[in-house]
């Protein structure tokens, strides 16, 4: 998820039970001219691991080439994006839009994986559009090029977040004999029992999360525990949520500098606190102050005044998260 899924963003995801995450995807075309913003996306700690980096782009010689850079960094695995709707991704023939040119994707992806000695995975969609639906081929074709794993977000490109995703493709799929790598479900998996449901039903390997994450990291520990003993977590206290909100912050400000780490958090804090009655006053304060001090004591106002308040458990509104591509 460009713009969200950065080393703070991800060290209280794997604090809360992420399993294996990825960095936002980074292009390509970006990586070799050694473009900064590309690069820094390249960062991540020990403690991520399992971790993948994921690239986009639709020109065989810079994938390939952006594929030996990933791997001089050496993560866990090497993701291809070939999933993201968002115009500005499209219109330069990259992620969803290589779903018109299956031959172009399985060259792509063929480059990548003679470049680089780490795993490759793939993170795509149906197809471009409802009459156009064609990952059971895509699967196929990919898995014998070399990819270890698929992940299937279950919507097409021009659904963009709209509509629900559709699983049974998914479950196809997983289901075709000929389908022997791992393969990953993807889309609007938002609580414990709509994971164990799906899980279930469509045979899958795994299960992608990405905004349901955003602002909730402890879905992932709620969906384990769902999993193991069939009960729920209680929902995070104040207390839990301030806690998480600080690591994000310091880990904001150690990777970004104070300034700018200030502010990135900003974008969160209305997402952590959601739910919180009459909350706007100190959502405002957090997203006005300018230091670490201000903030903390923002914070220990919040925990003093909303101590003890019983939290629902989380429903969760996809359509209204407009973040793109995980």
């Amino acid at each position: 998820m460009e713009d969200v899924s950065d080393p703070p963003f991800r060290s209280v995801c794997k604090t809360n039970g992420a399993d294996l995450m990825f960095s936002e995807f980074i292009s390509s075309e970006g990586l070799i001219r050694d473009a900064v913003k590309s690069k820094m996306k390249l960062d991540f700690s020990e403690e991520e691991r399992p971790f993948g980096v994921q690239i986009f782009g639709g020109d065989e010689e810079a994938m390939a080439m952006s594929a030996k850079i990933v791997d001089a960094v050496q993560p866990d695995l090497v993701d291809i994006n070939f999933g993201c709707p968002v115009k500005k991704v499209v219109t330069k023939g990259a992620g969803a839009a290589v779903l018109k040119d299956i031959d172009l994707m399985v060259r792509l992806t063929d480059a990548v994986v003679r470049s680089t000695s780490l795993p490759v995975t793939v993170k795509t969609r149906l197809g471009w559009d409802h009459d156009s639906i064609n990952i059971m081929e895509v699967a196929e074709r990919l898995q014998d090029v070399g990819v270890k794993a698929l992940a299937i977000h279950g919507r097409t490109r021009n659904q963009l977040y709209k509509g629900e995703a559709d699983w049974t493709w998914i479950g196809k799929v997983k289901e075709n004999p000929r389908i022997q790598i791992p393969i990953f479900g993807n889309g609007d998996i938002d609580s414990p029992e709509k994971t164990l449901e799906y899980k279930n039903r469509y045979g899958v390997d795994g299960i992608m999360i990405g905004r349901a994450a955003i602002g909730y990291p402890w879905i992932f520990n709620e969906i384990k525990h769902f999993i193991k003993t069939g009960e729920h977590l209680s929902p995070p206290t104040i207390e839990q949520r301030v806690e998480v909100i600080r690591q994000h912050l310091y880990r904001s400000v150690e990777w970004k500098g104070l300034i700018p780490g200030i502010n990135e958090m900003r974008r969160h804090y209305t997402n952590y606190l959601k739910g919180l009655p009459n909350i706007k006053e100190y959502r405002l304060k957090l997203v006005t102050v300018r230091s670490t001090e201000e903030i903390e004591e923002t914070l220990n106002e919040i925990i003093k005044v909303y101590s003890g308040y019983q939290f629902e458990r989380r429903k969760v509104e996809m359509e209204v998260m407009a973040y793109s591509c995980g």
